[in-house]
């Protein structure tokens, strides 16, 4: 368990990044919760803005599970493709929705590990639900919160679901779903991968790479 002292350093940064990114929200385009399980699960390996470029006709096109479990699964291929890995996709899709309607009557639970029983959730995509469509606090380990969750010396590991945890452990609940928000808004503008801009971090104090 962290020492009282980190978590309150762990609150003091998330509490600068919360003055940086006000007004945090998805990078997805969504309207029901089953509209961002959906493009969550076409996020894999492509970016949020190509999967909004797909899911603006995609929706129209189909609205429900059975939308999806019925559909010819060649067509719905092409419909995703530009997403890559579209056969995968597809595939998780379908079965995805198939088990919606047989085993949760076709609505999405409201629950981590019922969820992620579902073909291609995850815990990071069922926390993306869960904390943005649900309103239950989680938080969804990407990329962008990896790495700089290391580099701010909120956890040691490289594993997702240790990072998850030890994040979790430092922060107030009312923060957690916010908090992925706010590392990875922090790393698309300032912290990037290569060539970070280290000059106007507002947390860059925090940072390993500061104390080098």
């Amino acid at each position: 368990m962290p020492t009282k002292k980190e978590k309150e350093r762990a609150k003091k940064i998330f509490d600068i990044l919360a003055k940086e990114y006000p007004n945090p929200k998805p990078a997805l385009n969504f309207s029901t919760p089953f509209e961002l399980l959906v493009a969550t699960i076409l996020s894999a390996q492509t970016t949020d803005e190509r999967v909004n470029i797909v899911t603006e006709t995609l929706f129209k096109k189909y609205k429900t599970p059975e939308d999806y479990a019925n559909a010819d699964t060649a067509e719905l291929e092409k419909d995703i493709f530009s997403t890559g890995f579209y056969k995968n996709k597809a595939r998780s899709l379908q079965n995805c929705c198939r088990m919606l309607i047989e085993k949760y009557g076709g609505e999405i639970p409201r629950d981590l590990e019922e969820m992620t029983k579902l073909p291609g959730v995850g815990r990071k995509t069922a926390s993306v639900v869960l904390g943005n469509a649900f309103g239950v606090p989680a938080i969804a380990v990407d990329t962008h919160v990896k790495r700089i969750a290391n580099l701010l010396k909120l956890t040691n590991s490289k594993n997702p679901d240790k990072i998850e945890a030890d994040l979790k452990a430092l922060l107030p609940k009312s923060y957690w779903t916010n908090s992925s928000h706010w590392l990875q808004k922090h790393g698309r503008t300032v912290c990037f991968a290569r060539n970070p801009k280290c000059e106007i971090c507002k947390v860059a104090r925090f940072c390993v790479k500061f104390e080098k």
